[in-house]
């Protein structure tokens, strides 16, 4: 069971991360992309942290690299941002429930059409 600071600490983490990759992160490779913080985990002793992200891009695992280059960069921002003693190492993951939805929904649909077709 995760505690109530811990989940605090993680929705300001994925709060201010979405402000700064949106509005803060320069970079035209990110910038083209369109990248939702979808999700924090941060481990109990609030050291490490990931940070789970949709990208709506055609190259979803460069611009997933670029984003785990600058994570020294978000961390120092996050550090001015956040009120913690310590701002937890950042580990990006890549978020697919989105595109799992779309695909479900998809075959949804295929099924329900066929459904109409036998009628």
């Amino acid at each position: 069971m995760r505690s109530v600071k811990v989940e605090r600490i993680d929705s300001e983490i994925a709060r201010e991360l979405s402000l700064l990759i949106a509005y803060e992160v320069k970079d035209p490779r990110i910038a083209d992309a369109m990248i939702t913080v979808t999700g924090v985990k941060t481990t109990k002793d609030l050291k490490y942290a990931k940070v789970f992200v949709s990208i709506m891009a055609e190259d979803k695992k460069s611009a997933l690299k670029l984003l785990q280059s600058m994570a020294g960069f978000l961390r120092s921002e996050l550090s001015a941002r956040i009120r913690a003693r310590t701002v937890p190492e950042l580990t990006f993951a890549l978020d697919e429930s989105f595109e799992y939805g779309q695909k479900i929904e998809k075959i949804l649909r295929d099924i329900n059409a066929s459904k109409k077709d036998e009628q």
